[in-house]
């Protein structure tokens, strides 16, 4: 991202890899073990890189924003393929993800194994 972000610069690229790595440490941030802690700065770190994309992209003329926008889905396709490789019986999942089941049914996210229902065993006299 910081080549893409430097546009042939040397320097800027530099600048644009260093405010990559400050944005990892906020991510990662030993504070960042509260969801809403990190929530608000996943959310704040969204919008200030999506105004850095906008921002970039309106200051190019037509033809070098069309050449950046398709650089950027270039290594947007490959991040997305690098990221979604999972193994067998493995869940690759990009957000949240919530499995949940009722009516006796069953629901999740990998089964390794079979899955068997029965009715539970009828309660013993003494229990009613």
């Amino acid at each position: 991202m910081a080549v893409w972000f430097g546009r042939g610069d040397a320097e800027r690229e530099s600048g644009e890899l260093a405010r990559l790595d400050r944005a990892a440490a906020d991510l990662t941030a030993p504070d960042a073990d509260d969801s809403a802690s990190t929530e608000r700065i996943r959310i704040r770190q969204e919008a200030l890189w999506q105004a850095r994309f906008e921002g970039l992209l309106e200051s190019l003329a037509q033809d070098e924003r069309d050449r950046a926008a398709a650089e950027l889905q270039s290594l947007l396709d490959a991040h997305r393929a690098a990221a979604t490789t999972v193994g067998d019986g493995g869940l690759a999942v990009g957000r949240d993800l919530n499995v949940s089941a009722d009516n006796s049914s069953v629901a999740a996210g990998v089964i390794n194994g079979g899955v068997h229902l029965s009715p539970p065993p009828p309660p013993v006299s003494s229990q009613g």
